[in-house]
């Protein structure tokens, strides 16, 4: 066996198939537009990007001090006044990929968290029904003393999502700094 082949248990192996095959349905799913988009996007974050931005700039400034120096007329002399609007063009551009690109995003975190929590109230679920089976074992026999568990009685009834949710609204109700997903998280 190779030193970088692990093996892994086939659920695990399953899951990241999964995993794969939910990215891949979500990239099928964009329309050429939105991955056109989205590899502009992922380019002009590269630090190749920020460089040909700042030799560009150096370039248009030199360009026209050195047609001044030559005698000739600079084609935007200081304060660059066509260099801002290029500038500013380009950063309103630059923001409207990026914000299209995080809409797209936002959707699909949207996704995530959605499964994310509906495979967290299944698995609850079968917790607390895991649970119960251990208890009626427990309480059926004849090996096992009889005894009371509170603790065990309240953990094999499945949560009540609803009655949750209002908890964690009530508990941060009167803190304005919260935002809905940073309460999910205290």
């Amino acid at each position: 066996m190779l030193l970088n082949e692990r093996v892994l248990p086939t659920h695990i192996e399953e899951s990241i198939r999964s995993i794969a095959e939910l990215h891949e349905k979500q990239t099928a799913e964009a329309t050429r537009f939105q991955r056109s988009i989205a590899r502009i996007t992922e380019s002009l974050g590269r630090p190749r990007f920020f460089l040909v931005i700042s030799l560009g700039v150096v370039a248009w400034v030199a360009a026209n001090f050195l047609f001044e120096k030559g005698g000739l007329k600079a084609f935007d002399p200081p304060p660059f006044s066509y260099l801002q609007v290029v500038v500013s063009l380009a950063a309103l551009f630059i923001t409207m990929l990026i914000l299209s690109t995080q809409q797209r995003d936002d959707v699909i975190a949207g996704h995530r968290e959605r499964l994310t929590l509906e495979l967290a109230i299944l698995n609850e679920q079968k917790s607390a029904k895991i649970i119960q089976l251990l208890e009626n074992l427990r309480r059926d026999s004849p090996a096992i003393p009889d005894r009371v568990d509170h603790e065990a009685a309240a953990m094999s009834t499945p949560a009540d999502t609803h009655a949750v949710l209002e908890a964690i609204k009530e508990s941060t109700t009167g803190t304005p700094d919260v935002t809905p997903t940073q309460s999910l998280l205290l």
